[in-house]
């Protein structure tokens, strides 16, 4: 993997070892040489993982909505920063540039990010691995209602197991580096996806 989308809050949240372990998944990316591309903000963990690149020398990209620059505030020492006009295409820009997602704990925007994200690798949108860093425990509870899915028979074995998820780093990664996407996504293929919107539009 060269390039890694990192999906997190512009919080800190309550707990230190939050914005600690965002430091340090920012360090131990530029140590393994992978790109970092994130949200391009310069606050709560947002900021933490990049200032860990960045303080490792490594490279980070941030993608940034223009309406969210005074929200979010840049980040000004980022190796690049991509503006762009809408949160849709933020998510398909990070897409296109990185080759798997890690999230890490946050609020409403991390979740519909990274349930995007997964949705598009269940449609064989995308083969990526998208993992999770379960830093103390805090998604134990999605885990359960990911489970409860498939106990109640709206989410696929396969589609679970393609959620990899760590409480450390360096096992993520692993994990994420040995990933194989299904052979078949949920329904159509990106081919069949894009021959459909070739169609319609003609």
């Amino acid at each position: 993997m060269k390039s890694i989308t990192v999906f997190c809050g512009s919080s800190f949240g309550s707990d230190e070892i939050y914005k600690e372990q965002a430091i340090l998944l920012g360090q131990t990316l530029a140590k393994q040489n992978i790109q970092l591309i994130y949200g391009g903000a310069n606050v709560g963990l947002m900021g933490a993982v990049a200032d860990g690149v960045l303080q490792e020398g490594g490279k980070a990209i941030g993608v940034l909505p223009h309406f969210l620059q005074s929200k979010e505030i840049a980040h000004q020492d980022l190796t690049e920063l991509i503006l762009v006009e809408t949160m849709h295409e933020r998510k398909t820009k990070m897409n296109d540039l990185c080759d798997g997602v890690i999230v890490l704990p946050g609020g409403y925007g991390t979740l519909e990010e990274f349930f995007e994200m997964i949705t598009w690798a269940q449609l064989g949108l995308h083969k990526k691995p998208i993992a999770i860093l379960n830093i103390n425990g805090f998604y134990d509870d999605l885990i359960k209602l990911v489970q409860n899915m498939v106990d109640k028979g709206f989410l696929k074995q396969i589609n679970q197991e393609m959620l990899l998820v760590s409480d450390s780093i360096d096992e993520l990664l692993e994990k994420m580096k040995n990933y194989r996407a299904p052979s078949v996504g949920k329904w159509i293929s990106k081919e069949e996806v894009l021959k459909k919107l070739f169609f319609k539009s003609n």
